[in-house]
């Protein structure tokens, strides 16, 4: 395996075998301790019994102690009385933890500690800081004499209720059941009754100061509703009194719905265009009698005209006369005296029928006179209406105004009057659902010091142990220095043959250490083998169907995932914030074996959401580009803008989120110059995070060391089917300087005959 403490050097050290023999014969035997030990056992076991004597005997002066448990339900939703809570409710598990969590606490605030130490009188109990029947004693010896003791100041009694307060602070324990509502309150003393009488003393004080704490709030919430009523009152009183005030002073008369101004001018709208529709009509009556009159038809031709029964009369007899008129025409001569009086007759009735016809446009007349006259006089009563209705609407902006702040003022008003009231009512009632469901009582058994038998035992073990120790101590401190054992003598160490000059007769330059770069195991269990000569599939390229081992899908926390994630974060720190840093994938051996984990590399990027930009910097073989292009292979809507070369082989990009660009230069020189050009293209331009060089192949030429100092870090490939160290040791001495660049080895492990058998089959 490797050794990155040591240089990597193919000759074997002849003194190893020797140091590592002093080292097993300086090491101590375990054989020896053994018979040590046997030698001591009278020693050891009396030792081990005195311990555990000393262990009881500790035990037995203990001051023992008991603990008294009581068990407290806290309900964070409590009862809901009333519609509206002083304190909104947790709805959320995480919000009723927190507030059980708070109960807890509260147990233990110094307000509940102190009322159960003023009802137990902890104050005057020894246990707890307090003077007891000592200090009785002593003031009863005081009296006897004639003496009176000095009266405890209030220092003095703040003091010990300080003190008492500490000492309770420290007998209680507070457990919070997991995932529940339940508290667990144990409190101890060195008397059992005394124990369950504090923890049932405690358990019913911190009920009592959450009941009372609940109308504190209520009565301080009472009290400053009440404090702002009085205010709010006053305040919607002047509001009214504004509003009435304004309105008196506007003439704001109306109903609740409307003002009467405004009723009024919709009142004479109505009229106004009910009178405009009457002289309309009136205009329309006159103007078809005046028609009539003036045409040479039948006068009397007229819907108003022939509903008079005047005319309907005169019309009969004027029918009457001209029938008359027409029979005597046949029967009389033109100028017999009959013929000339039925004419006169005839002539007569019309005349009349005329007279009427020009009282009825006479009549007409007059109403359209008086229709216009009421239209005129309702027009300006319109106006004068339309003129107060605007300087009411004027005015009425302040009266909203004012309205506004009324209504304002009473919902305020009535909001904190009602919950002023529900507030007072909320003073006596208890919504607390916190209620004892385990009272404490007095313990049987102790809960400190432990068993006796324990303390025996642990003082037998640690007895045993100190006095193995001492006497192996005293043999290797004491006996071993003054009187070395027999079978061991003096060595001296051979010089040290130096593991960086190789055997060979011509002294070589030393080789740099290895700065212990990360190793990851690229083995059979971490591919899977695919169909080959398998290139598109579906949208793009895949490249886990070129026929080679590719990672498996899934699996994202690997050892050699998590290996490689690591050396990607190694490269990040070398390259100290560049962008698009670049890794050289070099390998001794078989370069096909390199293009695969160099392939497998990138995709494992890629799983972990890099961008990444694959060149086949192997100008020789062409290993990773031969797989990628294939003829007939290549459609150009996958083909991207970088180029290398003077044939312009643009990059590839797959479907797996990696871009490849194919090498065509032979020539070593123009290689490099053509990938140094397409990496600063693709830096400058963005859109990749890694960059992966497969090559330059072993050995380098000037152009590979001139594309290695480009690098930003280095990989080392080695097959494990070639002896490791011989292979390292080739890439560090063909590295040169650059080896300080190398932040990981791969170690291919996969079976070469298995690729080898692979190229150009396909596999169910």
């Amino acid at each position: 395996m490797l050794d990155y403490n040591q240089p990597i050097d193919r000759a074997r050290d002849p003194t190893r075998s020797e140091a590592q023999s002093r080292r097993s014969e300086a090491s101590f035997n375990v054989l020896e301790f053994v018979n040590l030990l046997w030698r001591r056992k009278i020693a050891i076991a009396a030792a081990a019994l005195i311990g555990a004597s000393l262990a009881v005997t500790i035990g037995k002066s203990l001051t023992p102690r008991y603990t008294a448990t009581a068990q407290l339900y806290v309900d964070p939703r409590e009862l809901q009385l009333v519609d509206r809570e002083l304190t909104p409710r947790a709805q959320d598990v995480s919000g009723m933890s927190m507030v059980v969590e708070s109960q807890a606490r509260l147990i233990t605030s110094n307000s509940v500690l102190l009322r159960v130490i003023e009802q137990a009188n902890l104050d005057k109990d020894p246990e707890f800081g307090g003077a007891g029947d000592g200090r009785s004693l002593m003031t009863s010896l005081l009296g006897l004499i004639g003496l009176q003791p000095r009266a405890p100041s209030a220092a003095d009694i703040k003091d010990v209720q300080l003190a008492a307060l500490d000492a309770l602070n420290r007998h209680i324990t507070i457990r919070k059941t997991e995932k529940s509502f339940i508290v667990d309150i144990e409190v101890w003393s060195t008397d059992p009754a005394k124990a369950a009488m504090l923890a049932n003393t405690l358990t019913n004080v911190y009920l009592t100061e959450s009941r009372n704490s609940q109308a504190l709030a209520a009565r301080r919430a009472t009290s400053e509703l009440s404090g702002r009523l009085k205010e709010l009152r006053e305040r919607l009183r002047n509001a009214e009194t504004a509003l009435a005030t304004y309105k008196a002073q506007n003439n704001f008369v109306g109903t609740q719905d409307a003002l009467i101004s405004d009723q009024q001018l919709s009142s004479s709208n109505q009229r106004l265009s009910a009178a405009r529709a009457a002289t309309m009509d009136a205009q329309a009556r006159l103007d078809q009698i005046e028609a009539s009159r003036r045409t040479a038809a039948d006068a009397g031709a007229n819907a108003e005209v022939l509903q008079s029964p005047t005319i309907a009369n005169l019309r009969a007899q004027y029918a009457d006369a001209r029938k008359k008129y027409a029979e005597q025409t046949a029967e009389l001569g033109p100028r017999h005296p009959a013929l000339r009086q039925t004419e006169k007759q005839v002539e007569d009735i019309k005349r009349v029928i005329s007279e009427e016809v020009d009282r009825f446009a006479q009549s007409a007349k007059n109403d359209l006179t008086r229709a216009r006259d009421f239209e005129a006089s309702l027009n300006r009563a319109l106006e004068a209406q339309k003129r107060q209705s605007v300087q009411l609407s004027q005015a009425a902006v302040r009266l909203r105004e004012l309205e506004r702040e009324v209504d304002a003022s009473r919902d305020v008003y009535q909001s904190f009057f009602k919950r002023s009231r529900e507030t007072e009512e909320q003073e006596t009632l208890n919504t607390s659902a916190a209620r004892v469901i385990g009272e404490a009582t007095v313990p049987q058994r102790r809960s400190f010091p432990p068993a006796m038998s324990l303390f025996a035992m642990i003082g037998f073990i640690f007895g045993g142990l100190a006095a193995a120790c001492w006497f192996v101590a005293a043999e290797h401190l004491f006996i071993g220095a003054a009187a070395p054992e027999p079978n061991r003598r003096e060595r001296t160490p051979a010089p040290e043959v130096s593991r960086t000059q190789p055997l060979a007769a011509a002294p070589a330059p030393p080789l740099a250490l290895v700065e212990k770069p990360l190793i990851a195991r690229l083995q059979e269990a971490d591919v899977i083998r695919t169909l080959g000569a398998i290139l598109a599939t579906g949208g793009g390229d895949d490249l886990t169907r070129v026929g080679w081992p590719t990672l498996r899908p899934g699996f994202p926390l690997t050892t050699l995932l998590n290996a490689l994630r690591d050396m990607r974060s190694a490269v990040a720190r070398r390259a100290g914030g560049k962008a698009m840093p670049v890794i050289a994938l070099v390998g001794a051996g078989d370069t096909v074996g390199r293009s695969v984990t160099a392939l497998n590399f990138a995709l494992a990027a890629a799983r972990d959401g890099s961008r990444l930009l694959m060149i086949d910097a192997d100008h020789q073989a062409h290993t990773l580009s031969n797989k990628v292009i294939r003829p007939g292979k290549n459609a150009p809507s996958r083909l991207g803008w970088l180029s290398i070369g003077n044939n312009a082989a643009l990059e590839i990009k797959t479907v797996n989120g990696i871009s490849v660009l194919p090498a065509t230069e032979s020539d070593a020189g123009k290689a490099t110059d053509a990938i140094r050009k397409a990496i600063a293209q693709a830096r400058s331009a963005g859109g990749y995070d890694l960059v992966i060089l497969d090559g330059p192949a072993m050995p380098f030429s000037a152009a590979g060391r001139k594309l290695l100092d480009s690098a930003d870090a280095l990989v080392a490939v080695l097959p494990t089917s070639l002896d490791i160290n011989d292979s390292m040791e080739d890439i560090l001495t063909a590295l040169g300087g650059t080896e300080r660049k190398l932040v990981g080895v791969v170690l291919d492990e996969l079976t070469p005959a298995a690729q080898t058998r692979q190229r150009g089959k396909q596999y169910a």
